[in-house]
């Protein structure tokens, strides 16, 4: 009895949501096509072609599509000690990278987009060189990622209200 009761609540939730008008981010048509149509123009450095590299796979580039935009992005960071030890140096650091970024439309050249994403990220700096180094730039490839993908949530959200 009660497994008949929770079949019949699945069924109507799943007729309450089939009626409200719900449709996934990514089920606009040409949402995905025009995110793959996307190039990227990165500063040069680390952080740069670690964002350029992560918003490449975010957007699924497809080096064999005209693009429609070009992504023009300016990257800043910032590192800040964090948990201080008795003799005044630090064990963990804060990394801050913010990137600002503009899309372009390669047809007309007008700005269709401008935006701006932030992330922090914490990262252990240890007594040996290499260590430390080794951690500061797993933290640098942990935040690109984490802001790419902000900024493919805001582009998808973007087109798929443009597209509507």
């Amino acid at each position: 009895m009660a497994r008949i009761a929770s079949i019949g609540a699945l069924a109507l939730a799943a007729l309450t949501l089939a009626g409200c008008g719900f449709t996934p981010l990514y089920g606009r048509p040409g949402v995905g096509a025009t995110l793959s149509s996307v190039q990227v123009s990165a500063p040069t450095g680390r952080a740069g072609q670690l964002m350029r590299e992560h918003l490449d796979d975010a957007l699924s580039r497809d080096s064999n599509l005209k693009p429609q935009y070009r992504m023009d992005l300016q990257i800043s960071e910032q590192r800040y000690p964090r948990g201080i030890r008795v003799d005044n140096v630090a064990t963990r650091y804060e990394y801050v990278l913010t990137a600002a970024y503009t899309l372009v439309s390669t047809a007309d050249g007008a700005t269709a987009k401008v935006g701006r994403v932030r992330v922090e990220v914490t990262y252990d700096s240890a007594d040996q060189p290499y260590a430390s180094v080794a951690a500061q730039q797993d933290a640098q490839d942990r935040a690109a990622g984490e802001a790419a993908r902000k900024i493919e949530l805001e582009l998808a959200t973007w087109l798929a209200g443009a597209k509507s």
